[in-house]
């Protein structure tokens, strides 16, 4: 299994980029997102950025990581790492139907 881990970049250079994550400072590699201003939150794989992601959507995917270390730990309540589960579920735009 493969997890995504938010990391946000520090340095960037033309190929590779030095970032910050939950494991510390990295070296990403760029190619499939290129090269990034200093800031920016990439979604990364085995040391690769895959994909360029909003501060929020960084925020839910490291608290859905604690949670899964929670997990892991034995504990059996989740609610402080999901905001959104005290509200009702969503469905998605496309299959609401028309007003």
């Amino acid at each position: 299994m493969c997890l995504g881990i938010p990391a946000q970049i520090i340095e960037c250079g033309e190929h590779f980029a030095r970032c910050h994550s939950r494991n510390g400072e990295i070296r990403v590699d760029l190619a499939l997102v290129g090269e990034q201003p200093a800031g920016t939150w990439l979604l990364t794989f085995l040391d690769a950025a895959r994909e360029i992601i909003d501060p929020e959507r960084a925020v839910a995917i490291e608290a859905a990581l604690d949670a899964l270390q929670a997990a892991h730990a034995g504990e059996t309540d989740f609610s402080a790492f999901f905001a959104d589960l005290d509200r009702e579920p969503q469905l998605p735009e496309f299959l609401r139907k028309p007003s």
